[in-house]
C-alpha cells in the first residue's frame, strides 16, 4: 500500500511539473524577431516628410525597414538617418528592369543601405494573363543578375504577387518559377496575402521549398474575398494581422520553423496609421 501511495504522489509530481512547463512554453512569444515595415506602408508620408514618417515607425518599436531612399534623397542620406533612429534596412527594391539591365548598380545601391537583399516584386507581363513564356524569362532574367548579386555580396528573392498561380503541370508557374531558378543565386520572399489572393497556400508552400524563403511580408487579406489571378485588389480588403482569411499564427509559426529573420509588416490599406499598431499588438500577442 505505501508503495503505491508513493507511486500516485509520484505521478502527481510529474504530472504538475508537465503542467508548470507547458504552462511555461505557452507564456513565451511566437514571435522573436525584430519588428520590420515595409516602406510601401507609408507612401502617402514618406513624400511629405522623411523624418516626421521615421520618427513615427521608430516610436512603433519597429527596427527593420524595407525599402530605399525615398525621391530627392540619396542611399546614403537616407541610411544615415535611418542609422540615428536604430532602424536598419536589411532588404531594399529594384525594379525588373532595372535588375536585368544594371545587376552591379543595383548592388551597389543595396550595400550602400547596409542591405543584405534586394527584392523584385513584379515580372512584366499582361495583366491577367502570365504564361509560361513570362516564367521562362524570368527564370533566366533572374539566374542572371541573382548571379551577379552573389557576386557582389547581396542575395536576390523574387516576391510573389498571386498572379504566378496559374496552373502549370502538376502545380503552377510558381513552382515552375521555384523548381527553375538556381538556389545559389535566386531565393524568395513571400508575400502572404498575394500568396493567399492568388489560391496559394502560403504554409504549404513554406514547407515545399523550405530552403528557398528569406523574407516575409506579413500581409492579411479581407475575410471572404475571393482572389484571383491578376496580382491586384482594393486597398480596403488589406486588414491588420489576424483579423483576416489567413492563417497568419500558422504562417509565422511555419516561416520561423524553416528558419526566416526578416519580416516586414506591409499595410495597402488607407488606414495605416491604424491598423499597423494593431498588427503589431498582435504579433507581441502570439505565444508559442
Amino acid at each position: 500500500m505505501k508503495k503505491l501511495t508513493l507511486l500516485v504522489a509520484g505521478l502527481f509530481i510529474l504530472a504538475a511539473g508537465l503542467t508548470e512547463a507547458l504552462a511555461q512554453k505557452k507564456g513565451k512569444p511566437l514571435y522573436t524577431f525584430p519588428l520590420g515595415v515595409q516602406a510601401y506602408t507609408y507612401r502617402a508620408h514618406f513624400p511629405k516628410d522623411v523624418a516626421g514618417t521615421l520618427d513615427r515607425i521608430q516610436s512603433l518599436g519597429i527596427t527593420e525597414i524595407e525599402g530605399g531612399a525615398p525621391k530627392g534623397m540619396t542611399p546614403e542620406e537616407f541610411k544615415k538617418m535611418c542609422d540615428a533612429r536604430g532602424i536598419s534596412i536589411p532588404s531594399t527594391g529594384a525594379s525588373y528592369e532595372e535588375l536585368v539591365k544594371s545587376p552591379e548598380a543595383v548592388a551597389k545601391r543595396a550595400k550602400t543601405l547596409g542591405a543584405d537583399y534586394v527584392m523584385v516584386a513584379w515580372i512584366p507581363h499582361q495583366k491577367g494573363n502570365f504564361t509560361l513564356e513570362n516564367a521562362k524569362k524570368a527564370v533566366e532574367d533572374f539566374n542572371k543578375a541573382g548571379k551577379v548579386l552573389k557576386e557582389n555580396g547581396v542575395t536576390f528573392c523574387y516576391h510573389d504577387h498571386g498572379y504566378e498561380f496559374q496552373p502549370y503541370g502538376d502545380g503552377t508557374l510558381m513552382d515552375y518559377i521555384i523548381q527553375n531558378t538556381d538556389p545559389k543565386y535566386v531565393s524568395f520572399e513571400m508575400d502572404v496575402l498575394w500568396t493567399q489572393f492568388g489560391g496559394g497556400d502560403p504554409v504549404s508552400l513554406l514547407k515545399k521549398y523550405p530552403n528557398r524563403w528569406k523574407l516575409m511580408h506579413l500581409k492579411d487579406l479581407k475575410k471572404g474575398v475571393k482572389g484571383d489571378l491578376t496580382g491586384g485588389t482594393p486597398a480596403e480588403n488589406d486588414v491588420p494581422l489576424g483579423t483576416g482569411q489567413v492563417d497568419m499564427e500558422e504562417v509565422i509559426r511555419t516561416a520561423k520553423k524553416i528558419g526566416i529573420k526578416h519580416y516586414f509588416i506591409e499595410d495597402e490599406s488607407e488606414k495605416e496609421l491604424e491598423y499597423v499598431p494593431q498588427s503589431i499588438a498582435w504579433l507581441k500577442s502570439l505565444k508559442q
